[in-house]
């Protein structure tokens, strides 16, 4: 019996490496657990996790880096943006004539853009903009944003109080 169990984990740790056809990380149960203590607290120990998930700490430690390898997640401190100078935040809905994806590249360049997603409906493209304040959030939407060719309109929604962030889903 335990060594259908290790010969198991040993198959599950080469499963999770694998790519679909569309070149998305195939993640086993495994990998999927690991991450999903990781969105609990980011800063939980390896060994901790390990214990949850069935593997050894030098286990945990591999998977993780390839899970970051792979860009399957990020490991980072999420900040209330009011508390460390940003004053401004807003989500702007952009519409765009030609490629939208050459928008929403030059978009994700910029600094002050923290999310940027292609969407079908009213906009094109939403990008979450955070900024020091309005001088700033005017400056970003109007000398950045409306000045990339392509760009045919914008339309600002100007956070007033963000009530919740959280990035705890888990996983499928």
């Amino acid at each position: 019996m335990h060594s259908e169990v290790v010969a198991s984990r040993s198959a599950d740790q080469r499963d999770s490496s694998r790519e679909s056809r569309s070149g998305t990380p195939q993640l086993d149960a495994v990998s999927l657990a690991i991450i999903q203590q990781l969105q609990e607290d980011g800063r939980r120990p390896y060994a901790a996790i390990g214990k949850a998930v069935g593997l050894s700490e030098a286990a945990v430690r591999q998977r993780v880096q390839k899970l970051l390898d792979q860009g399957v997640m990020q490991i980072v401190a999420v900040t209330d943006p009011l508390t460390v100078g940003f004053r401004r935040q807003a989500m702007v809905g952009i519409n765009v004539e030609g490629d939208v994806e050459s928008i929403a590249d030059a978009l994700s360049a910029m600094s002050e853009v923290e999310y940027v997603v292609m969407t079908a409906g009213s906009f094109d493209i939403l990008a979450e903009i955070v900024c020091e304040d309005d001088d700033h959030l005017l400056d970003v939407i109007n000398k950045r944003i409306r000045a990339l060719p392509g760009v045919r309109s914008t339309e600002s929604f100007v956070y007033l109080k963000l009530k919740k962030q959280t990035y705890m889903w888990g996983t499928r």
